[in-house]
């Protein structure tokens, strides 16, 4: 059973200054929130005076995307900062002339971003070896992820069950498996389009011109796909748009095995390159031969992607990476085989993982739980990690990028902190790094789990503003007025 806020308080403090701090924002965050339980915290100064603040701090709580960071902090460790991922192009058949005889095999490794940009450069290589014609099917080889156990689903409270936050990770996983589409008006009409342009999505485009004026929120048009027997999909987006104006949307709407495929051929199709035989998927077998290959970006470039833009797809892709490179013989599930790997790796750290669950690696899910000892902990580990750099640079800046670009503005707290954000139905939260106006770095981690948790994000900011602003420092505070407010 959890402590009761008032006694996690005082935890480990004998400080009357310290009890101070505490009190006051689990006074603040009781107003409102209207619930003692629903803040959990722990704030920890790491290279400057400070005392350690605790609220409730070993309840174990829904994270949501503060996950991220275990999986990310994780990954540099167990995987290496250099790590990169390779996709590999074959064929078994043979070049006469223009024509390719043979299947054309993409064997996959498990790459969190594998792009329509460097898809489009690598299969440019194609042209340049002076190919016209592949004779053959096109196979996909996943296979390089084994996920027996499948994938936990996430219960979506949503009316866009195609967003991009809910794609899932695969072993075929192309260009984030989405779609991003466009409309914008001119004094011709409207006109709409999308990238990548697959032959089974089709664009009935209802969208009205409108005289020039301030350019409409995205809210304000409805995206509508219509799924046919065929497996094609026509996406209806009606709504009003000034001249000048554009509109954008982005989603997911096809199986990721079907988006890849349709992808490749519709980029082969641009370079003028045709290919004849089926969309396949299955094994590459051994007697290919290596014609073209593309290698991701390294792990840090992948990191800073994951949590400066807290990407669900890539964080799980991420731990099924951990999982494969270093699964053991008798598994065949990566996903738990990364977790594994993780609970491992933060024990032989001395992190107590009771009661830990990372689920997906990502947050998004209603069964993951960590507590916020568990997380200021980890971020104490991180702090003297040799790939610390690494990690904090993948960290939104406080009220200058990412997740973190709006909030805490005008509070002269402008690029003073990383943190990693977490929204959830019921759920907001907050880890990482922020200095107080001594210098002092301190490690926090906030949870807000409550129904519901909209006023969460005002809590946990001021918990930001307070730890810069009035920190915990002991004699500073145990001499102020015990009734002294926090702003």
């Amino acid at each position: 059973m959890a402590c009761s806020p008032i006694a996690m308080a005082q935890d480990g403090t004998g400080k009357s200054g310290t009890r101070t701090w505490s009190n006051q924002v689990r006074d603040y965050a009781v107003k409102s929130l209207n619930n003692e339980d629903a803040l959990s915290m722990a704030a920890i100064p790491l290279n400057g005076p400070g005392i350690d603040q605790y609220i409730n701090a070993d309840a174990l709580m829904s994270p949501g995307s503060i996950m991220k960071l275990v999986t990310t902090y994780a990954a540099l460790e167990i995987l290496g900062p250099t790590h990169h991922w390779n996709t590999d192009f074959y064929t078994d058949g043979q070049l006469v002339g223009d024509t390719l005889e043979g299947n054309f095999y993409v064997k996959f490794g498990g790459d969190p971003k594998l792009t329509l940009e460097r898809l489009w450069s690598t299969l440019r290589e194609l042209r340049g070896m002076g190919i016209t014609t592949i004779n053959g099917d096109l196979v996909l080889d996943g296979h390089y992820f084994e996920i027996a156990g499948g994938l936990p689903k996430f219960d979506d409270n949503g009316d866009n069950p195609y967003a991009p936050f809910l794609v899932e990770p695969s072993g075929v996983l192309t260009n984030l498996n989405l779609i991003h589409f466009q409309v914008r008006a001119d004094e011709r009409g409207t006109q709409a389009w999308s990238a990548p342009a697959l032959d089974e999505v089709v664009i009935d485009n209802r969208v009205t011109a409108a005289a020039e004026g301030p350019c409409p929120s995205r809210r304000g048009f409805i995206w509508e796909p219509v799924f046919h027997a065929d497996q094609r999909v026509t996406v209806r987006v009606t709504g009003e748009l000034p001249q000048g104006c554009r509109t954008t949307a982005y989603l997911s709407l096809l199986p990721h095995e079907q988006y890849t495929a349709s992808l490749i051929r519709s980029l082969l199709s641009e370079m003028g390159i045709t290919l004849a035989g089926d969309n396949t998927t299955g094994t590459t077998p051994d007697n290919v031969r290596l014609m073209l290959r593309t290698t991701s970006p390294d792990l840090v470039t992948m990191v800073r992607d994951i949590n400066k833009w807290s990407s669900n797809v890539m964080a799980r892709q991420l731990l099924l990476t951990i999982g494969a490179e270093n699964r053991q013989d008798d598994e065949h599930d990566d996903r738990v085989a990364g977790i594994r790997m993780i609970y491992e790796w933060l024990e032989n750290k001395g992190v107590n993982t009771a009661g830990m669950v990372i689920d997906n690696g990502a947050g998004l899910t209603r069964h993951g739980r960590i507590s916020a000892r568990q997380g200021a902990q980890i971020l104490q580990h991180a702090w003297n990690s040799r790939f610390s750099a690494d990690l904090m640079a993948s960290m939104p800046l406080i009220a200058m990028d990412g997740t973190m670009a709006r909030r805490l503005r005008n509070a002269g707290m402008d690029g003073l902190g990383r943190i990693k954000t977490g929204y959830l139905e019921n759920v907001r939260s907050i880890a990482g790094y922020t200095r107080d106006e001594s210098d002092t770095t301190w490690a926090v981690v906030g949870m807000v789990n409550t129904d519901p948790a909209w006023n969460g994000q005002a809590v946990l900011d001021r918990i930001l503003y307070s730890l810069h602003h009035k920190p915990p420092v002991g004699t500073t505070l145990s001499q102020a007025d015990s009734g002294a407010e926090i702003r």
